[in-house]
């Protein structure tokens, strides 16, 4: 079933949201006698020159080697380390439950923070036609935007029997998988996963809280976001937790669930999430952590307005996140500071069993910035146990593998996308080294410091590509 889940996710995929943009229609880049960050072997390429043409990496020779072409806008790479450009794995580019318009706002922040790719969570239909209009502006140069490398429409099902048109509309248009989120009950999600192998789709999302972390990884279940799930399977009384679920769903699934997480978390067993994270890792399903959510959580306040990237909000978003703060100040989570510890544990259990895992932040969730908040997540994972470039792995190679694009993304080499990141410092021997960034190759379009802090005014939202 994953294998074919896989091959029709890279058509899917082509169809909404990436087809190729035409020629930047410059004389191309060579970026000279740089590092290159290589992720996949864990390893770095010293004295490289780089070249681009067009959109994509064309060479990769030793500096010395090199045979740069006469008309080459030339970037220099001494002291310089390059590595793909990053993907965040979970965003939200559109509103679909609040009429507001699409967060068009945050494809400059994306980009500015060196994040090349993403993968929206929650469209519907009319979402893709917008994802088509924008792929449009970014090919003539109206637009700075990553590329949406896959987009999911949430499956809205009652009864079972629902499904199948819920999901033939879906897969009519044109989206690249099925969201399922927390409160689908156990016979609709049957129901869902059914009709999705129908249609040749991947069902991913949250693990509905009606179903165990395993059952959902051995049916077929490409993804778990945020942990759904995984708390009451690490816990020690996982069986008891379900059975006072079973038989709900909709909003008294949910109730239920966030009752009973103080007892869920109190109750987390090492042992049994090792035994947990070594099933998973047989299973095949990939795990997107969004540590930066149960973080965030234990830092939240009041004083929004003096983070310095406040300006950077729409007005419509700023209200939105001043009234949700407003409501966490007057009621504080007091399970905040105990769920980032058992986040951070079950994270640490699934690297040591070598389980796939992804980088992703549901941005823009109240203060969690666009683009910036990839880097948060980055070090969060390092807090959780991964090596930088574990961590660097999680948002440049593990992504494309997941999404069957390792072809052309995911690494610096010859024949891939030129969505490139050049950054002053190491982020192998400090991950927090990848904020330190030079310029972005978007599609071979170069955007040096001064581009890239001129799409941080936010007036620039919308603006010219430099060539």
């Amino acid at each position: 079933m994953r294998t074919a889940y896989t091959s029709c996710f890279r058509a899917a995929i082509a169809i909404a949201c990436c087809t190729d943009s035409p020629a930047a229609g410059s004389a191309g880049v060579a970026i000279v006698d740089v590092t290159v960050v290589d992720v996949a072997r864990g390893r770095d390429l010293e004295h490289r020159t780089v070249l681009v043409d067009g959109e994509r990496i064309t060479a990769t020779p030793r500096a010395d080697d090199a045979r740069i072409p006469a008309e080459a806008v030339r970037v220099d790479g001494r002291g310089r380390w390059l590595m793909p450009g990053l993907v965040d794995m979970h965003v939200h580019l559109f509103n679909t439950y609040s009429h507001r318009p699409p967060n068009e706002w945050a494809l400059p922040l994306f980009v500015a923070n060196g994040v090349t790719g993403v993968r929206e969570m929650a469209a519907d239909a009319a979402s893709i036609a917008v994802l088509r209009q924008w792929r449009r502006e970014v090919d003539a140069g109206a637009r700075v935007a990553p590329r949406v490398l896959a987009a999911g429409i949430a499956a809205r099902v009652r009864e079972p029997a629902d499904a199948q048109g819920a999901v033939d509309a879906i897969a009519d248009a044109g989206a690249g998988f099925v969201k399922v989120f927390s409160e689908v009950g156990a016979t609709q999600w049957q129901a869902i996963l059914a009709a999705a192998h129908d249609r040749s789709l991947p069902v991913a999302g949250h693990v509905p809280a009606s179903i165990a972390l395993l059952e959902a990884a051995d049916h077929g279940q490409r993804t778990d976001e945020h942990l759904m799930q995984a708390y009451e399977a690490c816990s020690s009384i996982e069986d008891a937790l379900l059975h006072e679920r079973a038989g709900l769903a909709g909003e008294a699934l949910t109730a239920m669930r966030d009752a009973q997480e103080a007892r869920a978390l109190a109750a987390f067993d090492l042992a049994a999430c090792q035994r947990v994270a070594r099933r998973l890792a047989a299973s095949g399903q990939w795990q997107v952590p969004t540590l930066v959510l149960a973080w965030t959580e234990t830092r939240r306040g009041n004083a929004a307005d003096a983070d310095p990237r406040w300006p950077l909000l729409r007005a419509d978003e700023r209200e939105r996140w001043t009234r949700i703060l407003a409501d966490i100040g007057a009621h504080p989570d007091p399970l905040a500071r105990r769920r980032w510890e058992v986040s951070r544990a079950i994270v640490s259990a699934y690297r040591r069993a070598n389980v796939p895992m992804m980088a992703g932040t549901d941005a823009p969730m109240p203060e969690v910035y666009p683009g910036y908040s990839l880097h948060d997540e980055l070090e969060r994972l390092v807090e959780a146990g991964l090596t930088p470039r574990e961590a660097l792995q999680a948002a440049t190679f593990a992504p494309a593998r997941f999404l069957g694009i390792e072809a052309t993304s995911g690494t610096v080499a010859p024949g891939k996308y030129a969505d490139l990141v050049l950054l002053t410092a190491d982020p192998t021997r400090d991950v927090r080294n990848a904020r330190r960034i030079d310029a972005v190759l978007l599609s071979g379009r170069l955007l040096r410091r001064a581009d890239l802090d001129a799409l941080l005014q936010p007036a620039m939202a919308m603006r010219r590509m430099p060539r």
